[in-house]
């Protein structure tokens, strides 16, 4: 559920990116289509990703951000000039990551980015694969923390990922290690715990939800 990207490691890697980003052009599987996944029913009422538009979304993400529980990991507390800088940095990419309202029956109650961890500097910590899939996730109130809500829309996200990315066959997390409500929401939602990864800002937890094994976990 963090959102940090790591920083790439030392050394010149400008050739192998380039190569990268032309590869992932030419195949046309970057994330541009988000919007048009629809909803998806969940035990918790009807869930849906729309993506972020700043001028319509900045002062509740702002305020989500400023939320004591939510800054600890994000680490994006402060005037709404640092979420916009965050939000904006992912709005004006090159379709790699994708942020999203997180709406449950109407109401935005969560953020999410969904990303290609396979183009991220995260694929530099762990063996990626091809079209792998990254996500991060915040729920944005109280109310909806503690109960399974968040449970619940994990699993949902990654079922739409997987539905419309057919060429994904894992979707991928890396929450803090010390976020033990995340790394267990990940867990119950049919992640497996893969290892323990050292990134530049923290020790995280690689969490990954097979194709494979969707429908046995």
């Amino acid at each position: 559920m963090s959102p940090t990207r790591p920083p790439e490691p030392p050394g010149d890697d400008t050739l192998d990116l380039r190569v990268e980003d032309l590869v992932a052009l030419l195949d046309g599987d970057l994330l541009d289509s988000v919007a048009a996944w629809g909803p998806a029913g969940t035990p918790v009422g009807s869930f849906g990703l729309v993506p972020v538009r700043l001028e319509r979304d900045l002062p509740l993400l702002t305020r989500w951000m400023n939320d004591p529980a939510v800054a600890a990991f994000w680490e994006l507390a402060g005037p709404d000039t640092v979420t916009a800088d965050h939000v904006r940095a992912q709005l004006e990419g090159d379709g790699r990551s994708v942020p999203c309202l997180g709406v449950l029956d109407g109401t935005p109650m969560s953020y999410f980015e969904i990303y290609r961890a396979d183009l991220d500097p995260l694929a530099r910590y762990y063996p990626a694969r091809p079209h792998d899939t990254g996500i991060h996730l915040l729920i944005g109130g109280d109310t909806d923390r503690g109960r399974g809500v968040g449970t619940t829309l994990l699993r949902a996200v990654a079922d739409l990922v997987l539905d419309h990315r057919p060429r994904c066959t894992r979707v991928v997390a890396e929450p803090d290690i010390l976020n033990t409500p995340s790394v267990s929401a990940f867990l119950s939602g049919g992640f497996r715990y893969a290892a323990e990864v050292d990134l530049p800002d923290k020790r995280a937890v690689l969490m990954i939800r097979d194709r494979a094994l969707r429908h046995v976990l």
